[in-house]
């Protein structure tokens, strides 16, 4: 397995490169390939911002069912088809990705499993060689028709756990979760968890830092958006209803960078401080400075990921004249120190910088 990213030695002649096969049925959901490939594309990508050239990478490889190489076809699919670096193509195998297959219920999943018997005794040599195995959805009866996966723990589709459990007991089930992860194999229940997968491999392929840093790129994280679009086009998003803590928190967003004042944001608000402070505690169970606190936090955690502008700098842009209050705080809300959070989730190359215009 490649080594940890930020453990890459200075003078490694060439980046470390994981490469996962992908093979495809005449059954398969190939959208669900196409999708995995273009997470790992992105991983790479924030793998080079942040390491250059030097930056370990994933590669890919499709092959049809009797595991042959799939040749490039014409059209926007020659993107997926022909491997971005014919160097890395040739890379030793060290993970298999199957996607779901089409089969309308249970007896078709078992009749698409058996005519592809072939493919699972594959899989079962890639688990004896080492190698991880992803699958999504269904794709885990052929994981599982290996028979190496006994006492593992698989995440699938609610519709699905009753007849995968008749046909392999001996395989548990993750419930209530989107992905699995246990020891070779990750699962994943549905298509829309395939970036949670890819974050999974990212991991144990190029190294946690790495993981994080597309974490935070490829998982859905609403407050992030939000602190985002106030922290480059300095403006709030509009409340979408007339309430104490929608006027409260709309002026609060749009003055962050602001020293707090209870009774100008009561005034702002429309009420007395008593009052809301009252809605502010039975609503959300913490006072306003409290909540000021976090839409600080969540837009210092967007300028460390994006710019490298210093941790003081980044302080007074979230309304800090003390840095060292803004390290204190900021360690309650993101359980590390600025610097820390930075070094584990900053997307940006060195050599590259974003300032932070400072009023």
């Amino acid at each position: 397995m490649p080594q940890s990213p930020l453990s890459l030695p200075s003078g490694h002649p060439r980046p470390s490169v994981f490469r996962v096969d992908i093979p495809l049925l005449p059954e398969s959901a190939v959208g669900n390939a196409l999708q995995f490939i273009d997470l790992l594309r992105g991983a790479n990508l924030l793998a080079s911002l942040r390491l250059g050239t030097q930056a370990p990478r994933l590669a890919w490889r499709l092959l049809d069912a009797e595991g042959r190489p799939l040749a490039p076809l014409p059209g926007p699919l020659a993107t997926y088809t022909a491997p971005d670096d014919q160097d890395a193509a040739r890379a030793p195998a060290q993970a298999l990705f199957v996607p779901s297959f089409h089969a309308p219920d249970i007896p078709a999943i078992r009749a698409v499993a058996a005519r592809h018997a072939a493919l699972s005794r594959q899989l079962g040599i890639a688990l004896d060689a080492g190698q991880k195995l992803l699958t999504v959805g269904n794709g885990a009866w052929l994981a599982a028709q290996s028979g190496r996966l006994n006492g593992r723990q698989a995440s699938l589709p609610w519709f699905y756990i009753a007849g995968f459990e008749r046909d392999f007991p001996g395989i548990g089930h993750s419930l209530g979760q989107d992905l699995s992860d246990d020891g070779p194999w990750l699962s994943c229940a549905l298509p829309s968890s395939v970036n949670l997968l890819a974050i999974a491999l990212v991991h144990h392929a190029l190294g946690p830092e790495l993981a994080a840093a597309c974490e935070t790129v490829m998982a859905p994280d609403h407050q992030r958006a939000r602190a985002a679009l106030q922290a480059n086009a300095q403006q709030h998003i509009p409340a979408t209803r007339d309430s104490t803590l929608a006027r409260a928190i709309a002026w609060m967003e749009a003055h962050l960078d602001q020293p707090y004042s209870l009774a100008r944001l009561a005034e702002a608000a429309s009420v007395s401080t008593r009052t809301l402070l009252r809605h502010f505690q039975q609503e959300l169970s913490q006072s306003p400075l409290d909540y000021l606190h976090g839409l600080r936090c969540a837009r210092a955690r967007v300028l460390l990921e994006v710019t490298l502008e210093s941790v003081p700098s980044i302080a007074v842009a979230c309304g800090y004249a003390d840095p060292a209050a803004f390290r204190r705080i900021f360690a309650r809300y993101a359980g590390m120190a600025p610097a820390e959070y930075r070094k584990r989730h900053a997307l940006r190359a060195p050599r590259r910088r974003w300032r932070v215009e400072v009023q």
